[in-house]
């Protein structure tokens, strides 16, 4: 049996030829196991960043330039996803002493369970923001270096967050 080159693979699964990708990640599984491994420890950790680049191969196959660097290709998304993976840890690492605090808040602090209930509509990492500012009393800036985002960034999150608050809680006076 004739093995296909991987310009040859890579034509068939740009034609939506779904053997020919497989046969492409299964030709780079190994690889790709080392990478993620280094980087991240943990096996569930390792799979998730792999099924991570293998969908996003298959999403932006037709992206790639030149076929005789996909391997090159393939592991700048793996290291990226495995990179993103590492900063996401890193950030609920230093806000799960936060939630811990906030969940053991006594019912005799009552301000700041009203503050907390007003925070329910609003997502995660914009929760996040609202008690290290209001409640904990950081700046902009140093909610910035602390969860690795932009000062603009950590500004305008806050910004729409209060104003999804307005919406929800006072929406006559908005």
């Amino acid at each position: 049996m004739k093995k296909d080159s991987i310009e040859d693979l890579i034509n068939r699964a740009r034609a939506c030829d779904g053997e020919a990708f497989v046969e492409l990640m299964e030709r780079h599984k190994q690889s790709m196991y080392k990478i993620a491994k280094a980087y991240l420890k943990q096996e569930e950790d390792v799979a998730d960043a792999m099924s991570e680049t293998i969908l996003d191969c298959f999403e932006h196959l037709e992206n790639l330039k030149e076929a005789q660097y996909f391997g090159t290709w393939l592991v700048r998304i793996l290291i990226n996803n495995c990179k993103n993976m590492l900063k996401k840890r890193q950030r609920f690492d230093c806000t799960d002493g936060i939630e811990d605090t906030l969940q053991s808040v006594s019912m005799e602090e009552e301000g700041t369970r009203a503050f907390l209930d007003y925070l329910q509509p609003l997502e995660e990492e914009d929760r996040i923001l609202m008690i290290l500012f209001y409640v904990w009393g950081f700046r902009v800036r140093e909610i910035a270096e602390l969860l690795h985002m932009k000062e603009a960034t950590v500004k305008s999150r806050m910004q729409r967050g209060r104003g999804k608050i307005k919406k929800t809680f006072f929406p006559l006076v908005v």
